[in-house]
Order: C-alpha cells, then structure tokens, then sequence
C-alpha cells in the first residue's frame, strides 16, 4: 500500500468533510434569521433621508410609506427589493410640501397576500423643510451571526423646578428631543409682569438646567411666579411649573407627603390627649 496516496486521500477527504460542514453550518445560521431591521439616517440641516436594513425574506418586496406629524397626510411612497443577504435601502427627499414641523413617521412593511409578514416604524424630526441630526433604529431580528445595535431616542419636551424653602435660586432642569434651537426661560409675576428672561442651549442629549436668582425690585410681589420654559413655536415643546415667592424667598409647594406627616402628627396628639384625659379621670 503507497502510504503517500492514503495520506493524501484522507486530507482530501477531511478537506470535503469541512466545506460541507460549513455550508451546512452557514445554511442552518441562514435559516435561523427571522424578523427585520430599519435604520433611519439623516444630517442636520439635510433635506435627505436615508433608511436601510435587512430583512429575513428575501424574496418580498418592502414598501416604505412616510406619514406627516399630524398622521393626516402620506408625504411619500416607495418599494424595493432586499438583496440575497436580505439588505435593503430607500432614500427620501424632503419637498416643499412638508410644511409641518415635527416628526415625519417612516414605516417599512412586508406582505405576503396581504398579510402582513413584518412592520416596522422609525420617526425622523423635520423643522422648516430640513432635517434634525437622526441615528434611530428598530429591529425584532433574531440570529446569533448579527444584531443590529437599537437606540433609544427622548422624545418630546420636560422641564421641572427645584428650589430649598428660604432659598433665594430656583434650579431649573429639563430635557427636549431637539437640540438646534434654544430653550427661553419666561418668569412671570403674579400681576402678570415679566421679571426674568433666559436663553439655554440644549447639550448633544437635549438636557439644560438654569438658575434663577429671586429677589430684587422685580420681585417685590408675594405670591405665586409661573415659570414658562419655551421651545421654537411648537405647542409641545412648552412647559410650566408654579413657584411661590414671599419676601423674595422661595415657598415649596405644601406636598402630599408632607401634608401625610402632618395629618399623623395630628392623629397622635389627639390620640395622646385622649388618653391622658382618661387617665385623670376619677374613679368611683
């Protein structure tokens, strides 16, 4: 027997073995992958949208409907097909006709006879006809060879007042899923005048914080000061919070807690008196 020609039949025999043994291993991961990803990109001050993915149906086209903020009106269509590896992209221009400011709605659907196989929906803020700095994504795709990272995005407007009793500063924070265009900070005295104006610049997450000094001849008034937080000219990027000043001082809000403590505190000294009067009764 040619211990050669052995040696060499047994490698190429080990070297088949593989090849099959991967293409397998690579059909079964293949297999495996089920749902769909999308990704929606877009540049600051852009007036392009780019949305990408992948899919676990090749073989389905994917229709992209973008919806208005108001949800009333479809700004535009498209539909692609995924490539074998079941990636896809659509890229949408912005056109006059997007008047409204706020978050246009991107949704990716996959049907198979009018039933729908997988949905998906990501926003992308739009202001004056250009787009705000957008990185978001969703996905249900499940396989062990990839995952794509999913973020999570604030969204909308907050902002609250933190303030110590006898304390002449009311800290302001707040947070706001737009980060272009500055927070004003309003004071308003209780006969209605204007006692202080400010101006935040949003950081990269949109969280500002800002305080306010009280005191002064603009704040002579006792009562209570509405603090109005405002950005741009959306109705929902605006918030308030009440604040009451005496004698310049701030006065926290009489709380619930607070309102408990007392309502025990009261409970128990009546409690207590009763039993004293007991006690020094007389007895026959």
């Amino acid at each position: 027997m040619n211990f050669k020609n052995s040696t060499t039949s047994i490698a190429l025999a080990l070297l088949a073995f593989s090849i099959i043994s991967v293409t397998t291993i690579q059909q079964d991961a293949k297999a495996e992958l089920m749902g769909m990803s999308l990704t929606a990109e877009a540049g600051e001050g852009s007036d392009r949208i780019l949305v990408h993915g992948q899919t676990a149906s090749q073989v389905t086209d994917i229709t992209f409907t973008v919806t208005s903020p108001d949800g009333l009106n479809k700004m535009a269509v498209a539909q692609v097909t995924p490539d074998a590896d079941g990636m896809y992209s659509a890229e949408f221009k912005i056109s006059p006709l997007w008047k409204q400011n706020g978050f246009y709605t991107i949704t990716a659907m996959q049907s198979v006879r009018s039933n729908s196989l997988y949905t998906m929906a990501v926003e992308v803020e739009v202001v004056n006809g250009m787009t705000v700095e957008t990185m978001t994504t969703e996905s249900n795709l499940e396989t062990g060879l990839f995952m794509p990272k999913q973020s999570t995005i604030f969204k909308g407007f907050k902002m609250k007042a933190l303030a110590l009793e006898g304390s002449n500063t009311i800290g302001i924070t707040g947070q706001s899923d737009r980060t272009n265009i500055d927070v004003t900070l309003k004071v308003i005295a209780p006969n209605g005048n204007v006692v202080s104006v400010e101006q935040i610049t949003p950081n990269l997450d949109g969280t500002f914080a800002k305080d306010i000094i009280t005191g002064g001849p603009l704040w002579t008034q006792d009562g209570i000061y509405k603090v109005v937080a405002q950005q741009g000219e959306l109705s929902d990027h605006k918030s308030s919070v009440d604040v009451e000043i005496v004698d310049g001082k701030v006065i926290p809000e009489f709380g619930a807690i607070a309102a408990l403590i007392l309502a025990v505190a009261i409970i128990s000294i009546i409690a207590v008196s009763a039993k004293s009067r007991l006690g020094i009764m007389p007895r026959y």
